[in-house]
């Protein structure tokens, strides 16, 4: 055993590589498509580090051009969930024992190799089967997972340097303990980053973990399933099954050694797997910990003081950066009667350049959404508007699904603030205007707040500071994550934790301690250099 106060090194944030023309991550990227593009793969379940085949396969297709295959997967039910946890737990002593140093190391190394050799591999998996283009890739498969891995063992380090005083001759001490079972991680399409962190930052403090990748997601999970094994973590620490919510969620909330649950998509999927822990509570060993990022109604919410260029560039990107699937993207804005019409001008000429195909075309700013269900759904809200007798569209509004899920960046106009697109949750490429009067500023601003259900992200832009004051306080609860100035999306791993409250989630700060606090159990442990030998007190001597 080593002794030593040990620091890890210092985090910084990984360098979002531009992929410029001729430049050699674009070359690199470029033949790792090509080379993904000629094969089709078989992706096993990892259990106990073993390559499980159950025999009930699912297919991992490019959503922007469905009809290609580019492997298939295994698919598990409760037999393969009942051999994970198994797994998990026999693996769990000797891990949660190991020191936490040596734990740490594993995931420096996870982050070097995803900063090389797997960078591309990573970034070509997630272009092709979430429908990526290589930008949105880069900071999301690439250097969001280099940055949690970074900064989750930093944030680790001074966890365990919070230590209580301690009184004469009395030694205090906090131990922190990783939970007593399994965490249950389950994870969304949109974000490879987000897939990463569910299961890891649970591993990282300790515990084993049971992780449900999303059905439309099982090819860049393969992946980062060999980036893990090479960089050195214990076989069963991170157990794969992929499957449906039903056959791979029941039996893993109904297990009495569930002690926790790492979580990121719907609301009504959270909310459900909220009431059967609930209605199984008296079932478990310990109260599971439950972590949730669900939905999103996120907000642009524009003063007159504005510069109109700013708000469009944030609109734009904002809403229509990976087609809206963002839980934190823009969509919702409502913007000052005065402002609206140079406002639309702008907004729908930046639009108008938006071109959309392929993820293998560079030039795209756009690609499909990610599957058949998704496209159904958005393509219903935006001939709901086209019927609709107080809305219109004014760019965009048309969708093809013959080759690739596409569906153009879409803007609705409404007169009505309750509009059924400006409350509910769509999570594709449909922003929903509203224009309000100039002197109903703070009016509007509450009317922001209490229309959605969600609290996860929003933007207030206006150059004029008591405007910006007035909006902070007026929607301190509309947001977990508040932007002055800039568009409601990209979060930055250590610059700002992200999570939402009310119907987004419970607001556990991913990218910071506040996370991963919530993945131990602390012990305080009492020692006494001097315990007294008589049970009496001074104050009991006779005067």
């Amino acid at each position: 055993m080593s002794n030593g106060f040990f620091s890890v090194p210092k985090p910084y944030n990984e360098t979002i590589l531009p992929y410029l023309p001729g430049s050699s991550e674009k070359a690199e990227v470029k033949a790792q498509l090509n080379e993904m593009l000629t094969k089709e793969i078989e992706i096993p379940m990892y259990i106990g580090g073993e390559e499980v085949k159950s025999g009930n396969p699912g297919e991992c297709c490019c959503p922007h051009d469905h009809q290609h295959l580019l492997g298939t997967y295994h698919r598990g039910d409760e037999k393969y969930v009942k051999m994970a946890v198994d797994a998990a737990l026999e693996v769990r002593k000797t891990w949660a024992e190991m020191p936490w140093e040596e734990r740490a190391a594993i995931f420096l190394k996870a982050a070097d190799l995803l900063a090389g050799p797997y960078r591309r591999i990573l970034n070509a998996a997630t272009m092709l089967s979430q429908s990526k283009n290589v930008f949105q890739a880069e900071i999301d498969s690439a250097c969001e997972i280099i940055d949690f891995f970074r900064f989750n063992v930093h944030y680790m380090q001074e966890l365990y340097k919070n230590q209580p005083g301690s009184a004469k001759t009395i030694w205090d001490r906090l131990e922190y303990r990783p939970l007593e079972g399994f965490v249950f991680a389950v994870t969304p399409f949109n974000f490879t980053s987000i897939a990463m962190n569910l299961p890891t930052s649970p591993a990282l403090m300790g515990n084993v973990v049971l992780w449900k990748p999303a059905s439309s997601a099982v090819y860049p999970a393969y992946y980062a399933m060999q980036l893990l094994k090479e960089a050195g973590l214990p076989d069963g620490v991170i157990n794969m099954v992929p499957g449906s919510g039903a056959s791979i969620g029941n039996p893993a909330m109904n297990n009495p050694n569930l002690a926790g649950i790492h979580f990121t998509g719907s609301t009504a999927t959270f909310q459900t797997m909220w009431r059967v822990i609930g209605s199984n509570i008296s079932h478990y060993k310990t109260y599971p910990r439950i972590v949730g990022e669900t939905g999103g109604k996120d907000f642009i919410f524009v003063h007159n003081s504005a510069d109109v260029e700013e708000v469009t560039a944030a609109t734009v990107r904002g809403a229509f950066e990976y087609q809206g699937q963002k839980c934190s993207a823009a969509s919702r804005m409502y913007v000052p009667q005065s402002v609206w019409p140079n406002l639309k001008e702008t907004v729908l000429k930046m639009v108008g350049e938006i071109k959309m195909g392929d993820v293998t075309d560079f030039t795209n700013f756009m690609n499909a959404v990610i599957d058949r269900a998704a496209f159904t759904t958005i393509t219903e809200y935006i001939e709901y508007a086209k019927k609709a007798g107080d809305a219109e569209i004014i760019t965009g509004g048309g969708y093809d699904d013959s080759k690739g899920y596409f569906i153009e960046p879409t803007i609705i106009l409404t007169t009505d603030p309750h509009f059924k697109t400006i409350e509910e949750e769509i999570f594709g490429p449909v922003m929903t205007v509203y224009v309000y009067d100039d002197n109903k500023y703070e009016a509007t601003l509450h009317l922001c707040d209490e229309t959605s259900p969600y609290a996860l992200t929003g933007a207030i832009f206006a150059k004029d500071r008591q405007a910006v004051v007035l909006a902070d306080n007026i929607l301190r609860n509309a947001a977990g994550n508040f932007y002055i100035n800039d568009k409601p999306t990209g979060a930055v791993v250590g610059q700002q934790p992200f999570g939402g409250s009310r119907a987004s989630g419970t607001n556990d700060k991913a990218g910071s301690f506040l996370n991963l606090i919530r993945w131990i159990s602390t012990r305080s442990i009492k020692e006494n250099f001097m315990p007294p030998k008589d049970f009496k007190y001074p104050f009991m001597s006779e005067e």
